[in-house]
């Protein structure tokens, strides 16, 4: 990539905890010019490596670490803001957790009773998980966006028409994000890094890791109502051979914990440990709809790609 027009860097100054519209841009840029962002995993640090289970346990977050904002000049509310992501680029390290079973999170908490943290080297395009187990690695900024125009502060952990913390694993390198503007600027920031996500991101976490995402900026006249984007073309290991189980039930959320529990209990089968399996699930597993029409039953597909088992 060339050097871009400006490189933003993790200081105390340029990283927050929460989405406010009076928060002052850190940045202001030009359409057209392109930003290095660096940026902090989730937890800005907290659980790097050498983190325990038990760090895991007493940790409550003050939200995601984003860097930013910048705001670009002549963007107002009314307009859209396109947000090209150029390059994304991972760390050395990665996390994926989980918290334990009394803090309520994650698709099936009960899963980890006592919290749960796998530490991952990222040094090349795939991952390890352990013997036999690997993950091709997609890197893409989890949470990403522009300040609501409601009077903040507001918490990073919902998504909101305007982004934020949207885990869309599809808005890899190449991808265009277009978003509504609602405060003069956009007053755009980006963080929570992944090296790998599956569709749902199950146990509440992916592989989190810091990363270094060059954006370009353009406004857009025909403002989009809520995030929309364009992804690249290309292979996808995930569209290859796979294992499946489903889920059925007379809404998404008891089909799915129903696919994901049958996929727990598959893996299990298989020798992992149904602690490791959540994990595992949580990055490299999608839940997707395979029907919606045949009342009174939806049905889910939980979808674990055979190119993670090495062995």
């Amino acid at each position: 990539m060339p050097n871009p027009d400006h490189h933003v860097e993790t200081t105390d100054a340029t990283v927050h905890h929460d989405w406010d519209a009076d928060r002052e841009p850190i940045l202001t840029v030009e359409p057209g010019e392109v930003v290095r962002f660096e940026c902090h995993d989730a937890t800005r640090g907290e659980l790097a490596p050498g983190a325990t289970v038990e760090d895991v346990r007493e940790r409550h977050s003050p939200g995601h670490a984003l860097t930013g904002p910048v705001a670009v000049e002549g963007v107002e509310p009314g307009d859209g803001l396109a947000v090209d992501l150029l390059s994304v680029e991972t760390g050395d390290w990665g996390v994926t957790y989980a918290y334990p079973e009394e803090r309520g999170a994650g698709f099936l908490p009960g899963e980890a009773p006592e919290g749960a943290i796998h530490h991952w080297e990222l040094d090349g395009d795939v991952a390890t998980f352990e013997p036999g187990i690997e993950v091709p690695l997609a890197p893409f900024p989890g949470n990403l966006g522009l300040a609501p125009a409601d009077p903040g502060p507001h918490s990073t952990t919902p998504p909101r028409a305007v982004g934020g913390n949207l885990d869309v694993r599809h808005l890899v390198a190449g991808s265009r994000l277009e978003l509504p503007v609602e405060v003069s600027g956009g007053l755009f920031s980006i963080g929570d890094g992944h090296a790998a996500q599956g569709d749902g991101e199950v146990c509440v976490t992916a592989i989190e890791c810091p990363t270094t995402v060059d954006v370009r900026f353009e406004r857009v006249a025909d403002p989009p109502a809520a995030p929309r984007f364009e992804t690249p073309g290309g292979d996808d290991w995930r569209e290859g051979p796979a294992v499946a189980t489903t889920g059925i039930g007379p809404d998404a959320e008891t089909a799915a914990r129903e696919a994901l529990s049958a996929m727990l209990d598959r893996l299990e089968a298989r020798g992992l440990d149904r602690v490791r399996a959540y994990l595992l699930c949580s990055v490299a597993a999608d839940l997707q709809f395979s029907q919606v029409v045949n009342d009174p039953n939806l049905t889910v597909t939980c979808r674990l790609p055979t190119r993670v088992f090495v062995a």
